[in-house]
């Protein structure tokens, strides 16, 4: 498979429905290959077509070692091709995981998992979409996402290295564009997003929204407090829950719409993260070869 293709990078963010867009893309498999367009993307909530299973180094590896994953990456990424002439590829990991935004860091090895995808990618990133949520809003979001697995530390202990996260989202588009280099970089607020096919026709805009189905299954439910807070009880208590015994734990709590605080921040912080958010929007309109898009969606 020597031959040059465009890719087509739907890379995140995380917590702003990448498992629907991925649905999205396998309800629509078929007519996307028609169009010609190969498909790679993983199966963390069971789609159906998710085989995609890259590794990508994280921030202990220095650069001598994350060269060593470049050839595994570009071998797994060709596993999913079948000589079309775009590869459209979803992974919401690009810049790395969420478990360094409570040390204060977002995403520290960003720099470095640009720059081995871009060595394993099969062609030039022709469209590079990604979706940003506020800064506060992903931090708690991804704090009840770990509180799912594992036992974690009160949210109030964790506040402190939230408030002081150096970096958001203009550092990580700038690297995305150093490295990875898309002719196109269309960033979206998670109001704007719109439908999982409004995205993929915005990511592929020769084709038709109207052409392509909705994903009809419900992915990622987030668990209520009550439902948190059995967990993190369980989990502290040395438990390890099956996944029967997790969703029986979802649906028993799944009426218990009251919010008991688990992860809140105060109203001070909650505008400084807001303020922030806000200002580094500014900072994305100013940027050259990016386009924001901040009205609502469908």
């Amino acid at each position: 498979m020597a031959d040059e293709v465009r890719v087509y990078l739907h890379a995140g963010a995380h917590r702003t429905g990448t498992s629907s867009f991925q649905m999205c893309l396998d309800r629509n498999a078929d007519l996307l290959r028609d169009a010609g367009c190969d498909l790679a993307y993983p199966g963390r909530d069971g789609i159906p077509g998710g085989k995609l299973k890259m590794k990508l180094p994280s921030p202990r590896h220095g650069l001598k070692k994350a060269k060593g994953f470049i050839e595994p990456a570009r071998a797994e990424i060709d596993k999913r091709r079948q000589g079309r002439s775009r590869l459209v590829l979803s992974e919401e990991n690009i810049p790395g995981r969420m478990l360094h935004f409570t040390q204060g860091k977002f995403y520290p090895a960003k720099e470095i998992r640009a720059r081995i995808l871009a060595q394993a990618l099969p062609g030039p990133v022709a469209h590079l979409i990604y979706v940003v949520r506020p800064y506060d809003e992903l931090f708690v979001s991804a704090y009840r996402k770990r509180a799912e697995d594992i036992p974690v530390d009160p949210f109030h202990e964790v506040i402190p290295g939230l408030m002081q996260v150096d970096e958001g989202w203009p550092e990580l588009m700038a690297v995305f564009q150093a490295y990875l280099k898309p002719a196109k970089l269309t960033v979206l607020t998670y109001p704007a997003r719109g439908s999982s096919r409004s995205l993929v026709a915005r990511l592929l805009p020769d084709i038709a929204k109207d052409s392509l189905a909705e994903p009809d299954r419900q992915l990622n439910r987030s668990p209520t407090d009550a439902a948190l807070e059995e967990l993190q009880r369980r989990y502290h208590a040395g438990e390890t829950l099956s996944k029967e015994a997790f969703h029986e734990i979802m649906e028993r709590h799944a009426g218990a719409r009251d919010t008991l605080g688990l992860a809140e921040f105060a109203a001070t912080d909650r505008q400084k993260l807001r303020d922030r958010y806000h200002a580094d929007l500014d900072r994305l309109r100013a940027m050259p070869g990016l386009t924001l898009v901040d009205s609502a969606g469908d």
